[in-house]
């Protein structure tokens, strides 16, 4: 793990946008689902490591990994005038809070930190692609509502490791999504030919088939419409949201050299 300065987390919670102008979030609902699941993966995975499980989901955990590390007073103040004035919610108060603090931490202690994924960074993700949450039965990120679950599921929890804004922008779209990926000799599903994925939009089930090209970006294709008239040899298997991402994400660097962030920090 690498360390973030404090200033520098206050400065992106400065920077993202909390008004109720939905239309980005909307736009971002399905990265802001992943991003959401892989926090509460994450800060599962960090509350066992302490002791924490009763504080989870949305918390502090600095308090816990070294209470002794205080935030700069200036830093302090700058963070507290901000968040009374622009974040509404207890919750995003105290996540906002803990991801400064948590950089100090990560910063200055003394402590060995055990050998697991930066906590905050995909709740500062989805915070930057559409704002915040609200907690009521649900988890609703305003436009999209998915279920907290239990600290042990969340452990459990298949880890969504691709956090590097070009992948995340590219698995957002209308509709309901099914990707597939294009297998044969030599192109298993971790190493495929290639993905498309099948959007469905609305109850007329309007129907896009997109392929993700070298152009690094969706575009049509008929191959799934031409496999189901048995005019294309080359095989198909359907595939996570997780799977596509990682697969976007390895084009993407193989094409640019651009490793992106996968989360690992």
């Amino acid at each position: 793990m690498t360390a973030r300065e404090p200033r520098v987390v206050l400065d992106r919670i400065r920077g993202i946008t909390w008004d109720d102008d939905f239309s980005v979030s909307l736009g971002h609902a399905r990265s802001r689902a992943l991003l959401m699941r892989e926090y509460l993966r994450r800060a599962a995975l960090w509350a066992r490591a302490y002791g924490a499980e009763e504080a989870w989901p949305f918390f502090d955990v600095a308090e816990y990994v070294d209470p002794s590390v205080e935030l700069d007073a200036e830093i302090a103040a700058e963070l507290d005038a901000y968040i009374r004035g622009n974040v509404g919610t207890p919750s995003i108060q105290k996540s906002c809070r803990g991801a400064v603090h948590f950089a100090a931490v990560r910063a200055e202690t003394k402590a060995e930190l055990p050998d697991l994924p930066d906590m905050y960074e995909p709740l500062l993700l989805m915070f930057e692609r559409g704002g915040g949450y609200a907690i009521e039965q649900f988890i609703d990120l305003q436009g999209v509502a998915i279920p907290r679950g239990s600290l042990e599921n969340n452990l459990s929890a298949t880890p969504f490791l691709t956090l590097a804004p070009a992948t995340l922008d590219a698995l957002d779209g209308r509709g309901r999504i099914t990707y597939y990926a294009k297998i044969s000799e030599g192109y298993p599903r971790s190493s495929p030919r290639g993905i498309v994925r099948r959007r469905v939009i609305g109850n007329d089930e309007e129907t896009h088939d997109e392929a993700f090209t070298r152009n690094l970006r969706w575009e049509p294709t008929e191959y799934l419409r031409l496999y189901e008239l048995g005019h294309n040899d080359i095989d198909h298997v359907e595939i996570t949201e997780a799977e596509a991402a990682a697969f976007i994400e390895t084009m993407t660097e193989k094409l640019t050299g651009n490793t992106g962030n996968t989360g690992n920090s």
